[in-house]
């Protein structure tokens, strides 16, 4: 399978890389129920060139997911490289994206993400190292700029200029983090400065978001991050649109049928003690939705497969629970 980024497939629907979000198991449920793109979690390029088991194990793919990109972060050039050649040639992705936008300190305080938007040359000698060691594609996500929401339109070229064959561009910068508002009107200038395939991202929670981006800053498609996060329909739902249907809620059946299967693929892939690891996903599935506390505190103690089941068998029989979601 192959990545379709030609103009003919426009627009690009796509999961975005999420840390601790865009694993194996949610990539999985998403693909169940639509067929974007999906992005896997960032992985350590040292570890991977280490052979970190841990690592290396984040990095394998189901074929259900595919088509997938991998997504990865560092600062050292030949080490971003060998850690692709690596990954293409065990795990097989479709493509690979660099991580020049991740804004967490733990990254940025070692040259990693966001802050090589600080440094071009070495921005850039890592997208040709890896351009030359690999036979897929490789994208590049980034953000605004550091601290100015302009930084990412010159940069953008650079990018470009090196090799990418496609920009992911976050509309807040790296002082911004998740506050504020994205600016899309900067990400429409990237777009009008290069000739590569340009994805935007932030603050797309419904699928009328989705489109509403499109229309504001004319790129080739979407990545979508916390709006999937508790709300994989939101691919369904933008699919429907595109193909001229009616977008339908989701029914509390859907949801409870959703949440079950993702709870057994999570624990399929990190085992049965890891119930706890799937909490935050639950938090988002059944976020500020109506007379749910009860439910909620039972869910958060729960230690083990049966209980979760247990709770979720409870709120499905339970008539005055309100869990939809309007389009």
């Amino acid at each position: 399978m192959q990545l379709d980024w030609s103009i003919q497939n426009r627009p690009i629907v796509a999961l975005s890389p999420m840390a601790d979000m865009t694993d194996s198991a949610f990539c999985r449920v998403v693909k169940s129920l639509a067929s974007p793109i999906v992005y896997r979690e960032m992985v350590s390029s040292e570890a991977v060139i280490r052979k970190n088991k841990k690592t290396l194990e984040m990095a394998e793919i189901h074929e259900s997911e595919r088509p997938l990109v991998q997504q990865i972060f560092g600062a050292r050039p030949q080490v971003m490289a060998e850690a692709a050649r690596i990954i293409e040639e065990e795990d097989r992705p479709e493509g690979i994206d660099i991580n020049m936008g991740c804004p967490v300190y733990k990254l940025t305080s070692s040259f990693n993400g966001a802050a090589l938007m600080k440094d071009v040359e070495t921005a850039t000698r890592i997208v040709k190292e890896m351009k030359a060691a690999v036979s897929i594609p490789i994208s590049v996500k980034m953000r605004a700029g550091w601290s100015n929401h302009h930084e990412c339109i010159e940069f953008a070229k650079h990018i470009e200029d090196a090799g990418a064959d496609l920009i992911g561009v976050h509309g807040r910068t790296k002082e911004q983090a998740y506050a504020g508002l994205s600016d899309r009107s900067v990400v429409a200038e990237v777009k009008k400065a290069v000739s590569i395939p340009v994805l935007y991202n932030g603050d797309v929670f419904t699928w009328q978001d989705f489109f509403l981006s499109l229309e504001e800053t004319k790129c080739d498609g979407v990545l979508i991050a916390r709006g999937a996060l508790g709300n994989p329909w939101i691919f369904k739902q933008i699919e429907s649109k595109l193909q001229g249907k009616i977008v339908t809620e989701v029914t509390l059946q859907e949801r409870l049928a959703v949440v079950r299967k993702h709870f057994d693929l999570h624990l399929n892939q990190y085992g049965e003690s890891r119930v706890p690891t799937f909490r935050k996903h639950l938090s988002w599935y059944f976020k500020g939705l109506p007379n749910f506390k009860p439910f909620k505190e039972e869910l958060m103690k729960a230690q083990d497969r049966t209980s979760v089941l247990n709770v979720l068998d409870k709120i499905e029989k339970t008539t005055n629970v309100t869990l939809t979601v309007t389009p």
